[in-house]
């Protein structure tokens, strides 16, 4: 038994879900077989369909209590003397109607787990057809039957008492228990009362002795009052008339109700406002700020897998959401069976780029009284997860459709008729704010639904006015014959706005996407392409902007040149020089390979805490300098070469320009110290300063004998102050002229 029982439970506590859920479908029974036969609920507090929890602190009992159908002795001997025996498809079998059968057996496995917490267990039934019982075990295999003739008539219904062990006395505890019920079983259809206990101020009559105590004080204070000693003795006599009382703190019990929420999931959605959505999203998620969900999606489920679901999009997003991203299990999303809470540590359920949502799943499919690792392997799980992904995402397509602000390209009339315009402005920007940086990762992770999630992706661009902007919206403002979708990748939308790469595209008014986020790197890693259109980082090679006639010709001017500068940058690796086709007014730019890393991205890695230069090498994209043919510098620094290739002025002006530009098109310099130096030397050639002009040497010997002479003059003073002073006084003034 001990083996069967720590197989199915890694956890105590839910022995308490099993027997209220077990008490639960009994109830169930009951409230069916009355609806062709009201006079089996009986009269009374015997027609009342509820679950009472009750505590013997003195005699550690834990009792729970139902007024379901009951058990008949053979029903006691087949359910509970067989281990996992249930008494649900029987039960259903004989009735064969339309009707809630979705039930799990008056006692199947989930009875056994009793025996985590208890050594001895009673069991007393009585079932309408039959005398009141009693069943009782230790859980070594053997049981006992007898009519119950000596407790309290049960009237219908079933009661457990737990002998609970030494190390399980926590469940003696009304606290824990009110935590257990709220946790797993807040949403059961009927309602569970707990015997509770608490603290009342209660009036009683003084004794004897108090009250001549208090005599004898206000006697010895009128006396000490002459003035008012007649005023004194009248309300001494008035206080004689009324009985002497005193407030004391009495113990009571009565019966306190634990599960007042209400399963709205289980409702139509046409039948819930708006107002107990919110209410019961504060209740799940534990959220009581001022602030409404975002959106909500109530459905059902039906096909092979059966379930009822509710999410949430949050107002907010916690602090935490991104910090421990790929090392937390914890998931937002409780799994209920039956109503029965289950787990909310279900990662399954819901990938990890949408854990920012809370909601529950309520399934009547899958097996309740079952271990969570069990359960988790359950076939089952991957069919709800797949459903609850496609409703969180229409979810939160739903937001921007309903959003005012992304309607650009609807009609304005049809936007100005929602009522509720005014409340849904601005929504999705703030859902995108808080996280956008998840449906990114879900483009990184999820495969199967990239395409839905590339609609949700919102930036800014060159042509949105520091708005939001969409890829469909991008499509439907690119220029015709334009193929490629255009974007570049940096910390900040200022530095992008002034990059060079951007200078020839803004010119013949091309849109580029700002990506400034840093996993948007990784993310267009991902994102080759959308609607038919590639995707294209305007600081690497491959960029085509429509046809140059002349580009023949200028290749051809400038091949000398080409050639010697990439001699002259043998040693800084360069790959390539060649005329560019994305420059108007900067001399030079430096891009990477197509599929190696772009500047920025060489900046993210660079900075990682446990980067490794020495591995990063192979990634780092190979670097082309792209010259302009029609810039000043260029054409005057072909003439030099023309004239004389070994000039080592020339050289030294390559040198330069192409760490200038290596700088402003977003690397960082390799060597700080050499570009500052070459830097120095251009501004002496600038102010005519002879290359061969020294610096001015300080006059070091000057100040070494004036040093000199101040500690001669010191230590004369000091020997002449010596005589007169004590011996005692010499370490201090030695540490002083130390100091």
């Amino acid at each position: 038994m001990d083996i069967i029982i720590n197989s199915l439970y890694s956890n105590k506590d839910i022995f308490l879900r099993e027997l209220i859920s077990n008490a639960s479908d009994a109830l169930d029974k009951i409230r069916f077989l009355s609806l062709t036969d009201k006079e089996v609920l009986g009269e009374g507090d015997t027609s009342k369909l509820e679950i009472q929890i009750k505590l013997d602190k003195e005699k550690k009992i834990l009792s729970i209590r139902d007024r379901g159908i009951g058990m008949t002795k053979e029903d006691l001997i087949k359910n509970l003397g067989t281990i996992a025996k249930s008494g649900t498809s029987a039960f259903v079998e004989k009735m064969q109607s339309s009707g809630d059968l979705n039930l799990i057996g008056q006692f199947g496995v989930g009875f056994y787990s009793v025996y985590l917490v208890a050594d001895y267990v009673e069991v007393i039934s009585k079932h309408n057809e039959d005398k009141q019982y009693i069943w009782e075990s230790k859980a070594d295999g053997a049981f006992a039957i007898s009519e119950d003739t000596w407790n309290e008539p049960l009237g219908r219904g079933t009661e457990i008492r737990l002998h609970l062990r030494d190390e399980a006395q926590e469940y003696l505890e009304e606290s824990k228990l009110k935590e257990l019920v709220k946790k797993y079983s807040e949403f059961i259809n009927f309602p569970i009362y707990i015997w509770a206990s608490k603290d009342v101020d209660v009036e009683v009559p003084a004794d004897e002795d108090e009250s001549s105590d208090e005599e004898e004080t206000t006697d010895s204070s009128s006396s000490e009052e002459g003035e008012d000693e007649d005023a004194e003795k009248s309300e001494d006599d008035d206080t004689e008339k009324k009985p002497k009382t005193k407030k004391v703190k009495e113990t009571t019990n009565e019966w306190e109700l634990l599960n007042d929420v209400k399963a709205i999931w289980l409702r139509s959605p046409k039948e819930v406002t708006d107002e107990e959505y919110t209410k019961f999203y504060r209740s799940l998620a534990k959220d009581f700020s001022d602030e409404k969900p975002l959106a909500w999606s109530h459905f059902t489920a039906e096909g092979d897998v059966e379930f009822k679901a509710v999410l949430f999009v949050p107002p907010k997003a916690p602090q935490d959401l991104y910090e421990s991203y790929y090392n937390t299990n914890k998931a937002n999303l409780k799994l209920y069976v039956r109503r029965v809470f289950i787990s909310d540590e279900f990662d399954e359920l819901l990938p990890k780029y949408l854990s920012f949502l809370k909601g529950l799943v309520d399934s009547d499919t899958l097996p309740l009284n079952v271990s969570r690792e069990m359960l988790q392997a359950h076939n089952s799980l991957k069919t709800i997860k797949k459903k609850l992904i496609r409703k969180a995402l229409d979810m939160i397509r739903k937001i921007a459709e309903e959003d005012p602000d992304e309607s650009s390209g609807k009609d304005e009339k049809e936007v100005e008729k929602s009522s509720d315009n005014d409340e849904k402005k601005g929504q999705y920007t703030k859902f995108w704010n808080e996280f956008g940086k998840s449906i990114k990762l879900g483009i990184i992770e999820d495969a199967t639904n990239r395409n839905r999630l590339a609609k949700l992706l919102r930036f800014e661009s060159t042509k949105s006015d520091g708005k939001l902007t969409s890829l469909d919206q991008y499509i439907s403002r690119m220029k015709p014959g334009q193929k490629d979708i255009f974007y570049i990748t940096g910390s900040s939308k200022e530095q992008l706005e002034n990059s060079p790469f951007l200078e020839r595209l803004k010119k013949k008014n091309y849109e580029v996407i700002f990506f400034t986020d840093p996993v948007d790197e990784y993310l267009m890693q991902y994102l080759m392409d959308y609607d038919g259109k590639q995707f294209q980082n305007v600081s690497k090679e491959g960029l085509k902007i429509g046809k140059d006639s002349k580009n023949k010709e200028l290749k051809e001017s400038f091949k000398e040149l080409t050639k010697w500068w990439k001699g002259a940058l043998a040693s800084e690796n360069v790959d390539e020089v060649k005329i560019s086709n994305r420059l108007d007014n900067t001399p030079c730019v430096v891009v990477t390979s197509k599929y190696g890393w772009s500047a920025n991205m060489e900046r993210i890695m660079q900075s990682q805490t446990l980067s490794d230069a020495s591995k990063q090498a192979y990634m780092r994209g190979k670097r082309v300098l792209e010259i302009n043919p029609r810039h000043p510098i260029i054409k005057e620094l072909r003439g030099r070469v023309a004239k004389d290739p070994e000039d080592e002025g020339v050289k030294q002006t390559a040198q330069l320009i192409y760490q200038t530009a290596l700088m402003e098109s977003g690397f960082n310099l390799p060597d700080p110290k050499d570009f500052a130096l070459r830097i120095y030397t251009s501004v002496k050639s600038s102010l005519n300063i002879s290359p061969d002009a020294t610096i001015e040497e300080d006059d070091d010997v000057e100040e070494t004998e004036t040093e000199s002479e101040t500690k001669d003059s010191a230590g004369t003073s000091k020997g002449e102050a010596e005589p007169a002073k004590d011996g005692a006084d010499e370490e201090p003034s030695d540490l002083k002229d130390e100091l």
